[in-house]
């Protein structure tokens, strides 16, 4: 069995891989892959989409993927990688679509990300790995790396023969994981690798955690969050659903189970509202809600009777990709009239530039630099109205953009029937309340140093409950983090 420090280490390439590389290299000049136009992704039609939860980016063809990788230049010091939170072997997974080699290219990508499928889908590449691909000092377009990180991971799941995961031997070492998210499940494939007994526990019915209640299914397919689940089974972890870590279970009765150390990274759940009047009326929920009934609950879907809202005019206040999902997802709730309020312009928005491209393909009506003030409601105390404040940009803020501000006297009523608010989340605040001597921040995040070590020495804590809301891939980043520091805590403690 192969040494795992070694096996997932990035220094060196083997003298067989870098001849097969020399070779792709030698095939075609640069000059030639630079002159390659970047692949376009066939998506389905707005029209028709908008009525069903059809996945909307249908993914790369084989040819589609195989020109583009060649585009790659296989550098010899490839700055796409240090954008990667997961630090994935670009160059290596992207070299081995062009020979053809699927296997390797999927067993690449493996070696540092337990979620290829689902990074290739939602992550912000445009702000991470392909915002260094050396093609943007060209002036060109960067090698579409998410695309073909999604098309290797999908690819895989189509192969007769796949390699066996590799992990180190069983070390009778019991980890538990609170939560199953994407830091959790990061956290629990690196446990595996090393050799550990990992059981991940979830608070819902189904594991996935934000995977599944927060990313609608036209975005991230369940049948492919389910396929990485699946693959971190075959390497051992367990999964317990059902499970309130800090409430069904106590930090002591983990400890009397065998647990030598916790994981936490049960998120930030707690929605954030704005604290206008009128905020508490009939229809006006947070996105959180909205999205779990949906996503989660099957709400609207033929044989489920969870409840949720519907309307003609449905407004969602926020700019992020979260919000972003519930205006869509409203629009394919039945919504006649979707609009979304932010408060500043949209260049300033934090969501993914695709998912406002799709929102407004969509029909998506966009109401930036407006605020909501108030709300008002019908005799039932339902929503009918809201009053928003429009808004001019000032002076750039902590964060490096423009504060916006108030233009006096501009305000305009607008009829609404159902409100989304998504204007941010809190942590979780459940573990941090009932773990005697957890150390917490003003935030209500879990303090931990460098290693991602909290207060009480068995547990270790990352993602949104550390950072306080972050993406999919920074809280896998955290997750591997995590684990490469608790397996050094752990050895430490044994010898």
């Amino acid at each position: 069995m192969c040494n795992l420090r070694e096996h997932t280490a990035m220094s060196s390439i083997s003298p067989r891989d870098a001849e097969w590389r020399q070779e792709l290299r030698d095939a075609m000049p640069a000059k030639e892959r630079t002159a390659i136009p970047r692949a376009k992704m066939a998506m389905l039609d707005p029209e028709y989409r908008i009525h069903c939860n059809e996945e909307v980016n249908q993914g790369l063809s084989a040819d589609q993927a195989h020109v583009e990788a060649s585009r790659c230049l296989d550098c010899p010091d490839p700055q796409c990688v240090t954008g990667c939170p997961v630090n994935i072997d670009i160059p290596g997974f992207i070299k081995n679509i062009q020979r053809g080699d699927m296997a390797m290219a999927a067993a690449v990508l493996r070696n540092t990300s337990a979620l290829p499928a689902v990074c290739g889908r939602v992550c912000p590449q445009e702000r991470q790995c392909e915002s260094k691909c050396i093609y943007n000092k060209m002036k060109k377009e960067p090698v579409a790396i998410g695309w073909l990180e999604r098309f290797a991971a999908d690819t895989e799941r189509e192969l007769a023969e796949r390699p066996a995961p590799e992990r180190l031997a069983p070390k009778g070492i019991k980890v538990a994981v609170a939560g199953s998210g994407p830091c959790s499940l990061s956290f629990a494939g690196d446990m595996a690798k090393r050799g550990y007994d990992v059981t991940v526990y979830e608070a819902l019915h189904e594991i996935g955690g934000v995977l599944k209640y927060g990313i609608p299914e036209f975005r991230l397919p369940n049948s492919v969050v389910d396929a990485e689940l699946d693959s971190l089974r075959d390497l051992g972890v367990k999964f317990i659903a059902d499970t309130i870590v800090g409430k069904t279970l106590s930090y002591d009765d983990l400890m009397n189970e065998g647990y030598k150390a916790i994981f936490v990274a049960s998120g930030a759940g707690l929605p954030r509202f704005m604290g206008i009047p009128g905020e508490n009326f009939i229809n006006i929920l947070s996105s959180n809600e909205y999205l779990t009934r949906i996503n989660l609950m099957h709400a609207g879907t033929p044989g489920f009777a969870t409840p949720v809202p519907r309307g003609a005019n449905v407004a969602v206040i926020g700019g992020g990709n979260t919000a972003m999902d519930s205006v869509r997802t409203a629009l394919r709730m039945g919504a006649k009239k979707a609009m979304l309020v932010y408060r500043r312009s949209e260049e300033e928005m934090p969501a993914r530039r695709e998912e406002v491209l799709h929102a407004k393909e969509e029909g998506v009506e966009f109401m930036t630099l407006s605020n909501p003030v108030e709300y008002l409601a019908d005799e039932k105390g339902h929503v009918r109205a809201m009053r928003v404040q429009r808004m001019e940009l000032g002076e750039p803020d902590a964060s490096g953009r423009r504060s916006p501000v108030p233009i006096e006297g501009a305000i305009d009523e607008i009829p609404v029937d159902v409100v989304i608010v998504s204007v941010g989340v809190s942590p979780n605040p459940l573990i941090p309340n009932s773990f005697n001597g957890l150390e917490v921040t003003k935030r209500g995040t879990i303090a931990v140093d460098e290693q991602l070590h909290a207060s009480i020495p068995t547990i270790f804590a990352g993602g949104d409950i550390v950072r306080g809301g972050a993406t999919v891939i920074l809280a896998m980043g955290d997750g591997r983090h995590a684990a490469a520091s608790m397996d050094e805590y752990l050895q430490s403690i044994s010898e």
